[in-house]
């Protein structure tokens, strides 16, 4: 399952809106073949592996691992569980069961119908957290939400006059890849009337449609000369006024949207916040003391320390003289 979860990686941000998988196939205690999705409407990764034996004949009798639950419905592709029937798998080993309550442990009932001894549940949970945003985008229909900032060491994302940046260049460079991650960009009214962001993806590959670029506002008053309505991505921009930020995200959600990223600023931040809408964080710190007005995170705020919003399984990084800081929200009871 280590290989299989190796192979699984390879396919992530390469694979919207399907999840990244990986399958191994094992026979004698040898390795004989591996795959992994490569992209969507192209072979699922128990295919790829099957077409990468020597020969298939070699599927008789052998061990298939995978990170997924195998498919067991058609989509762009026919089911999984059918080629692996058809191939003569003796064993299937899975990871993580599939999210969707509609799909979940039918395969199980069906390869064993067949035949075919199942095994599920093996390092489920780090197979599961290769995708997170496919995960709760196919349970709930709602996008997964990456809060990121980059901000003084107090707090505060107002660069002094005359500058632009507060962190680093590799902080920088690193900020854009995780934007090329995502489905979606969204930023506040009051970003785009203040800076006029491009929210475009420079200096990284894109292996996929440009992500979408939504503002979030509430009086609705966005210049018609912004960069977001006059560049070559202006169909890639979406504006949504007087709504609310759950109701934004929804719709995003029912767009295919899995994965959006927050960027501010501070009140759009806090908002999402307030509301319990952010999964993810990842902040960028610069060892600088700015002061002044503009928080990173604004909103209502919590009212006592027992709640306060908690960061769990936190990795800290130095990233060109700052400190990167991800990890995950844990949920707060309702």
């Amino acid at each position: 399952m280590q290989l299989a979860l190796a192979e699984a990686r390879r396919g992530i941000g390469r694979t919207f809106p399907n999840p990244a998988v990986g399958a191994v196939i094992i026979k004698r205690n040898r390795v004989l073949a591996s795959g992994w999705h490569r992209a969507a409407g192209g072979p699922h990764a128990e295919i790829e592996a099957i077409r990468a034996l020597p020969s298939r004949q070699d599927a008789r009798g052998a061990t298939l691992y995978v990170t997924l639950e195998p498919c067991s419905t058609v989509g762009r592709t026919p089911p999984c569980t059918k080629a692996l029937i058809e191939a003569g798998f003796r064993q299937v080993v899975y990871g993580a069961r599939d999210p969707n309550p509609l799909h979940a442990g039918k395969a199980d009932a069906i390869l064993r119908d067949a035949g075919i001894e199942v095994q599920s549940g093996v390092m489920a949970d780090e197979c599961s957290a290769i995708n997170p945003a496919w995960n709760k985008w196919i349970a709930t229909g709602m996008p997964f939400v990456v809060a990121k900032a980059g901000m003084s060491l107090d707090g505060r994302i107002a660069p002094l006059p005359g500058t632009r940046w507060i962190t680093s260049s590799a902080s920088r460079a690193d900020a854009m890849r995780l934007r090329a991650s995502c489905d979606a960009v969204l930023v506040g009214g009051e970003t785009v009337r203040a800076d006029n962001p491009r929210l475009t993806i420079r200096g990284v590959p894109l292996l996929r449609e440009h992500p979408w670029r939504v503002v979030w506002t509430r009086s609705g008053n966005i210049p018609p000369d912004c960069h977001l309505l006059s560049d070559r991505h202006h169909h890639r921009t979406r504006i949504y006024r007087g709504i609310s930020l759950r109701r934004t995200l929804a719709d995003l959600g029912k767009l295919g949207v899995q994965r959006v990223l927050i960027e501010g600023g501070g009140r759009v931040l806090g908002e999402a916040f307030d509301r319990g809408l952010v999964d993810h964080v990842v902040f960028y710190t610069a060892p600088t003391l700015l002061g002044g007005p503009v928080p990173a995170v604004g909103g209502l705020g919590v009212g006592t320390n027992e709640s306060a919003i908690r960061l769990v399984n936190p990795t800290y990084t130095h990233v060109g003289g700052d400190i990167r800081v991800e990890a995950d929200v844990r949920p707060r009871a309702s």
